[in-house]
């Protein structure tokens, strides 16, 4: 059993240089602790994301750490220009000696891209384009392509990554359709919704990969994520996600309070709410592992991603955490796995 982390770096009342700080000394801590990789959200203009480039922030974790690996969930791909990521992408895998995993997406919030003048009706085809921009570059060191927003003339690369042919890739799955999509493209999932609901895609992609590539090849990763918090009781496990957890959802609708919008997934007002979907775990350790042990038996996911850092959790509340799961928690998971 392998677990990782999600974050989104979503903004609290301490200054940004400690912030970014902290956050590394965390990141640290996971590389300490065993988690498998560290995987990052890109948002602008809005207190939810304070990795408004990925790129940037991963190249301190690269300096920063020695074997954890680490990437993107994702990049909007229509904020950025698909030449200058794939340089991008080339440097931190060097830079990482091979650590570095990638995701591409469409963008999650209309208003973001709008923002950056890109129209979020065309966001799925520039989307598209980019990737297959991408993904030459990554893998031939040379981009030819003619499309409807991009297009590039035999245009020479003279970065590559490390990792042959390319980094692993990453994709976030809502629905049965784009799990088997990534399945046939051999791509590592995530989902964030109820373990009944993943356990539909995680169901749906075996049989695409079966059907793609058999039983010999090693399937990829196919991973589920939860909000977690460790304390050394439940009352106090809960008032602290309880807590923290109103400020990241404040965090999180920003933008659409702003346009009187909706997310096109919704989250709870409050952790209890998280509580009841499976989408928040929060108690002492047995609780904890009871929780998630459900959740990965109900789904039938092979990788944890916890997001343990949110809202106006300290620094120490976090590494506490931390240090709770990794020593009672994935010890016991890693047990039952050995037995199955």
């Amino acid at each position: 059993m392998e677990f990782g982390v999600f974050d989104h770096l979503d903004r609290t009342e301490v200054p940004l240089k400690e912030y970014y700080e902290g956050r590394l000394k965390l990141i640290e801590a996971y590389e300490e602790a065993g988690f498998y990789a560290y995987h990052v959200a890109e948002h602008h203009s809005t207190p939810l994301g304070m990795a408004p480039s990925p790129s940037l922030f991963l190249a301190a974790v690269a300096q920063r750490t020695r074997r954890l690996r680490f990437g993107p969930l994702v990049y909007a791909l229509p904020l950025h220009h698909p030449l200058r990521l794939v340089e991008e992408i080339c440097m931190l895998d060097q830079l990482s000696g091979g650590r570095l995993d990638i995701g591409f997406g469409r963008g999650s919030s209309p208003m973001e891209i709008a923002f950056y003048g890109q129209d979020p009706k065309k966001a799925q085809n520039v989307y598209a384009e980019a990737l297959e921009i991408i993904l030459q570059g990554l893998v031939g060191g040379r981009v030819d392509f003619q499309g409807q927003f991009f297009s590039f003339k035999n245009v020479p690369l003279q970065l590559e990554p490390l990792q042959k042919p390319h980094p692993p890739i990453w994709y976030g799955v809502h629905s049965v359709d784009s799990a088997e999509r990534a399945a046939r493209q051999g791509l590592n999932i995530v989902s964030l919704d109820s373990a009944g609901e993943t356990r539909s895609f995680s169901d749906r992609y075996r049989a695409a990969w079966r059907e793609t590539r058999g039983e010999t090849n090693t399937m990829p990763k196919i991973g589920i994520s939860r909000f977690i918090v460790v304390g050394e009781t439940d009352q106090h496990a809960l008032d602290v996600a309880r807590r923290a957890y109103r400020i990241w959802h404040r965090s999180f609708y920003h933008l659409y309070r702003l346009s009187g919008t909706r997310p096109a997934h919704p989250r709870p007002a409050e952790f209890d709410g998280m509580i009841q979907t499976g989408q928040g775990i929060a108690g002492c350790p047995q609780t904890v592992y009871e929780s998630v042990k459900s959740e990965l038996d109900q789904s039938d996911a092979t990788y944890l991603v916890g997001q343990l850092a949110f809202g106006d959790l300290s620094l120490s509340e976090s590494l506490r955490s931390v240090e709770l799961f990794t020593r009672y928690v994935m010890p016991k998971l890693n047990a039952e796995k050995q037995l199955i």
